[in-house]
C-alpha cells in the first residue's frame, strides 16, 4: 500500500513541498535531508558492528 508510490504521487508531493517551502529553500532542505540520512545510516552501521563484536567476544569466552 505505502510502497507503491508512482510518478503522479511524487509530482503531487513535490508540488506541495514547493508551495510550502518555496523554491529557494528546497536545495537547503534536500541537503539537510541527505545529511540526516547519512548520519542515521552511519549510526545503524555502528550499532550493527557493536552487536557483532559483542557476539564474537561472547563466543570466544565460551
Amino acid at each position: 500500500m505505502f510502497g507503491s508510490i508512482g510518478t503522479p504521487e511524487l509530482v503531487v508531493i513535490f508540488f506541495i513541498v514547493l508551495l510550502v517551502f518555496g523554491k529557494d529553500k528546497i536545495p537547503e532542505l534536500a541537503r539537510a535531508l541527505g545529511k540526516a540520512s547519512r548520519q542515521f545510516r552511519k549510526a545503524m552501521d555502528d550499532v550493527k558492528d557493536e552487536i557483532n563484536f559483542d557476539d564474537i567476544k561472547r563466543d570466544f569466552r565460551g
